[in-house]
């Protein structure tokens, strides 16, 4: 049988899974799938940063405001003041492993995005996904303890559906079946523990922000094995993404606007204080729909960001990715010109259903990053919160998946190779 086992199973390669493999590995063996090369998430695509409270003017009670705000009167409480109240200690862990976020005078530079009420958002330039995701992998690629398969596709998760056995009211995880892309041979990993770190499902639309990995196969997956959902119908459309910059759709991000950017109509008419006294600052959904109002009221199909006003060098030295790819991709000069910008579906807000460790409807299985539903985002994510949840949620995974192993281990079953018998559904053939 071709078979991996390992105390660990995750799947996924984003900031929840490879902050999850990082501490499970000082305790036993870690296996990661992922579908893609590692590096390949929505994690590496984060531009904003991190929200995080360490600066003397902010508090834990005015993030947990803000955050309850953004997600319109949807969010769980309880889970937004674990996230809040936590989140400075792990922004510490990622500094430890090497994360070099933007300081200035030796002090992290905080910048502010839609939403807040304080200048709480650490960040490493524009590329503080791209940069976090750096420094978790090269932690990893030194752990003895952790095997990453690449081009790993993961099809099913292992329950006793797949054991041919009757389920009662418990249903128990105890791996997944993914096939090898590259041999083109579906393998089963086992484990007492899985964790989804598999991201959320942009493709779905077509304008996105997210990759072409971002296919929503962990909530297919958890859902096809029996797990609760919630909250799928709020998908998230990110305000300012570059007009025609293609698949994936390029992201301006919102601390663009946090430093000052101004959105106009193709008038040249400042919009944004109409809809929110807050401008171009106000919650991502109130900016999504004002900018979506004003292209359907002009018949416009795009409106300006524009930074003109501001001084070229500062602009440049805060977004230095964002100005090289417009001017060397696009021939854009953000410094001279406006940037014609549209909203793109970029974060879905719902998913698995999990408690404050993590912990899924299905036993054994804990779900992190975008893939879960924590009840922290509510009907709309509080930008800059992703990373953090991630983080904050995939911690407290590993803490309550640690004491399982360490109290009772779960007995992995006999389980069956893949059997690909009845999987060819002849309607479903058809649309595709």
């Amino acid at each position: 049988m071709n078979e991996a086992r390992s105390d660990f199973l995750i799947i996924g390669s984003g900031i929840a899974g490879l902050s999850f493999a990082l501490k499970a590995a000082e305790t036993g063996t870690v296996t990661i799938i992922t579908k893609k090369a590692r590096a390949e998430s929505n994690t590496n695509y984060a531009q904003g940063g991190i929200a995080a409270v360490v600066a003397p003017d902010d508090s834990s009670d005015l993030h947990i405001r803000d955050t309850l705000n953004a997600g319109v009167g949807l969010c769980h409480r309880d889970a937004v003041e674990v996230l809040v109240r936590e989140g400075a200690q792990r922004l510490m862990e990622l500094q430890q492993i090497g994360v070099e976020f933007t300081t200035i005078n030796g002090r992290l530079d905080l910048g502010r995005e839609g939403g807040h009420s304080r200048n709480r958002i650490v960040h490493a330039k524009d590329r503080s996904g791209w940069e976090v995701e750096r420094a978790l992998l090269h932690a990893i690629a030194s752990h003895k303890n952790i095997t990453v398969f690449e081009n790993h596709l993961a099809i099913d998760l292992i329950t006793e559906h797949q054991l041919g056995r009757p389920i009662d009211e418990v249903i128990h995880c105890w791996g997944a079946y993914a096939l090898d892309v590259d041999r083109n041979e579906v393998k089963t990993f086992l484990s007492p523990i899985v964790v989804l770190c598999s991201g959320g499902a942009g493709q779905v639309y077509l304008h996105t922000t997210n990759p072409a990995i971002a296919t929503g196969d962990g909530v297919a997956m958890a859902y096809r094995a029996g797990a609760k959902i919630a909250n799928m119908e709020f998908i998230q459309f990110h305000p300012t993404t570059l007009y025609n910059s293609g698949s994936p759709a390029f992201l301006i991000s919102e601390a663009v606007r946090g430093f000052g950017g101004i959105l106009r109509t193709k008038r040249g008419e400042e919009f944004m204080s109409r809809y929110d006294e807050r401008g171009a600052l106000a919650p991502r959904d109130i900016v999504a729909r004002a900018i979506d109002t004003e292209l359907k009221k002009s018949g416009d199909e795009y409106a300006w960001l524009d930074l003109r006003h501001l001084p070229p060098s500062s602009v440049k030295e805060h977004f230095p990715h964002i100005y090289e790819t417009c001017i060397s991709r696009y021939k854009l000069d953000i410094t001279s010109e406006p940037i014609p910008v549209v909203p793109a579906a970029h974060y879905s807000c719902g998913g698995i259903v999990t408690d404050l460790f993590a912990n899924t409807s299905i036993e054994n299985l804990y779900a992190c990053g975008e893939v879960a539903m924590t009840g922290v985002h509510g009907a709309n994510r509080l930008a800059s919160n992703s990373l953090l949840e991630a983080m904050v949620f995939a911690h407290r995974a590993f803490v309550d998946a640690d004491r399982r192993l360490r109290s009772r281990r779960p007995e992995i079953p006999s389980v069956p190779s893949w059997d690909e018998t009845d999987t060819f559904d002849a309607e479903e053939w058809v649309l595709i």
